[in-house]
């Protein structure tokens, strides 16, 4: 390459990357769409209050309890034995 050549590909980029800046400042995105509001979310407290007592209490059904059904003396019931 000459050096014509060279400085004229150095001044074309040159001028493309400064007009490419300024096509996207002004009209890829307006000033005015350039501020966005967002919503404001509450800190998260460390502490927890205590739940309802009527349905929380002593009394209350616990599905995690084991349920047996009769007296099961059989340790295999699908054996022929």
């Amino acid at each position: 390459m000459k050096q014509k050549d060279i400085s004229l590909i150095i001044i074309v980029a040159f001028i493309s990357g400064v007009l490419s800046i300024m096509i996207s400042k002004y009209f890829i995105v307006p000033p005015k769409n350039r501020q966005q509001k967002v919503e404001v979310v509450e800190a998260i407290s460390s502490e927890f209050s205590e739940p309802d007592a009527t349905y929380f209490n002593k009394n209350s059904f616990d599905p995690t309890k084991l349920i047996n059904i009769g007296d099961n003396t059989n340790p295999q019931p699908f054996n022929k034995n």
